[in-house]
């Protein structure tokens, strides 16, 4: 009798897997999806497969814009999103996407994680924060080269969020657009080319078009990985133990693999497509970042006005991003 008693006591051995949702917005061979199956195949794999995780990519659960508030909700148990594409909202974290030189996403991945354990923004204080990573640097891929100040005055190149504020700085004609929109308005002429990170040269096929990719290294977008506050605090110890030390690891995972889609993306468009790599000399490559300064010292003074501490985090970032480049 003693047997069947222990059996019918809740949370034993006995109890079924615990089914989490992971909900994500772009489609599924994007590098924020690949991140998502990699975390589950983890998660999976650690707790002997006591955590079940289905995954959502492609906006099938919850779209890209109220992916926080249906995680806070609990329309999903976990989300993905970027936060660039509220930048009121996530301040603190959106200064990586500042235009601070960071080299590559693995790095940018680390130094986002670290700026958010520093300054655990408010922001974020309704959901439990599982990792979080940056898209590789934004760089400018054209039709026509681009060398110097004089090559891209009024040229339209297709750019989302804070990119359009760089294109304008340096006197290029900023166009938005969906990004699978983009090879048809290349194909007619409607832009130029476009400012983003490179995987987009194989990804999106660009190299057909682009021939030219002029390097900047200018700026990377940053994303959080975020999961209903309940459903966290319903985790046993174990699981939520194993889900806090996949954090940095899914950081610096999610910039590796980045980082070499890049390289992969890159070596395929030279070879394959004839792709011409223009780097700008060290005198014209400072002409470019003396324009971006303003938008720097502009973002400080406006996030001091509302009471982050703008400076000591810009200060934070590079200080950060020098460890990890070890200089």
């Amino acid at each position: 009798a003693v047997v069947v008693m222990v059996g019918m006591v809740p949370g034993t051995a006995s109890a079924g897997p615990i089914k989490l949702t992971y909900a994500n917005f772009p489609p599924a061979p994007t590098f924020p999806c690949v991140q998502m199956e990699r975390w589950k195949k983890e998660v999976e794999k650690r707790t002997n497969g006591k955590v079940l995780v289905q995954t959502f990519p492609g906006g099938t659960l919850l779209g890209a814009k109220n992916m926080m508030d249906g995680i806070i909700a609990g329309q999903a148990d976990i989300g993905c999103l970027c936060m660039a594409y509220q930048p009121g909202r996530f301040m603190i974290t959106n200064a990586t996407s500042l235009p601070l030189g960071i080299p590559n996403s693995l790095v940018g991945s680390l130094v986002l994680w670290d700026i958010y354990k520093k300054y655990q923004p408010k922001a974020f204080s309704k959901v439990k924060v599982l990792t979080m990573f940056t898209t590789a640097p934004s760089n400018i891929m054209s039709k026509i080269p681009i060398r110097t100040l004089e090559d891209i005055k009024g040229v339209n190149l297709r750019a989302s969020g804070g990119a359009a504020q760089i294109l304008k700085a340096w006197g290029a004609n900023p166009v938005g657009m969906p990004m699978p929109s983009t090879p048809e308005a290349l194909e007619k002429g409607v832009v130029k080319g476009l400012f983003s990170s490179l995987e987009v040269m194989k990804d999106f096929k660009f190299a057909e078009l682009c021939k030219y990719v002029t390097m900047t290294d200018a700026v990377v977008y940053p994303f959080a990985v975020v999961m209903n506050l309940s459903r966290w605090n319903s985790l046993p110890r174990d699981v939520q133990q194993i889900f806090d030390e996949l954090g940095t690891q899914q950081a610096a995972w999610t910039g590796v693999y980045m980082d070499n889609h890049v390289r992969k993306s890159m070596s395929w468009s030279k070879r394959k497509q004839g792709v011409k790599v223009i780097r700008l000399s060290k005198a014209e490559k400072a002409r470019w970042n003396k324009l971006l300064e303003p938008i720097v010292n502009n973002w400080i003074a406006s996030a001091e006005s509302k009471g982050v501490p703008g400076k000591a985090l810009v200060r934070d970032i590079k200080a950060f991003m020098r460890m990890y480049e070890g200089k």
